[in-house]
């Protein structure tokens, strides 16, 4: 996946309405990436130092206490639902280095077809890790809470919450401000 930013639109397609918009789209989505220069984003890092340094604690305190392969898993699971391609790289290979498998890692997308890699926990996380994360869609469903509150105490429970709602955090922030995969720029 390639990480574009597209900030100039073409008039005619401003004034596209409909099933045309629905053409428009695909078409600019479909189109190679464009070889102009793009405008350059905020280093966010810098741009808001104090905001970055508290995002980063909350994270801190998100996994301690938490096994680093789940970690890595909620990271990956919701990198793949943001379509965060600087998060997906990195985070994959964090856990690459961590010593997880190649096969875990190629199941991350399709785990529930592929139960057999995951431990009833993980698998409990990786539901709570949708749910969060795409949660505009249908909430939090009680059993999906439920069950991952079957496998984790209150304070764990909080701590993978905690994590599921920084990685969003910083999917989003990668995504605005246009991070590029493979950079790794921590």
């Amino acid at each position: 996946m390639v990480m574009t930013t597209n900030t100039s639109t073409n008039t005619s397609t401003n004034t596209v309405t409909g099933a045309g918009l629905d053409a428009t789209a695909n078409a600019i989505t479909d189109a190679p990436a464009s070889t102009a220069p793009q405008p350059r984003r905020i280093d966010f890092a810098k741009a808001a130092r104090p905001v970055f340094r508290a995002l980063i604690g909350f994270d801190a305190a998100a996994r301690e206490g938490l096994d680093p392969a789940l970690v890595e898993l909620i990271q990956i699971r919701a990198s793949h639902l943001n379509h965060c391609a600087y998060c997906l790289h990195m985070h994959t290979n964090d856990a690459r280095k961590a010593g997880e498998s190649e096969d875990r890692l190629h199941m991350v997308p399709v785990w529930r077809e592929a139960r057999h890699f995951f431990t009833p926990r993980e698998q409990a996380a990786l539901a709570l890790t949708e749910a969060v994360t795409l949660v505009a869609d249908r909430g939090v469903p009680d059993d999906v809470y439920a069950q991952a509150a079957a496998h984790f105490d209150d304070t764990e429970l909080a701590r993978v919450l905690s994590l599921i709602l920084t990685i969003n955090t910083w999917n989003r922030i990668a995504l605005a401000t246009g991070k590029m995969a493979g950079t790794d720029e921590r």
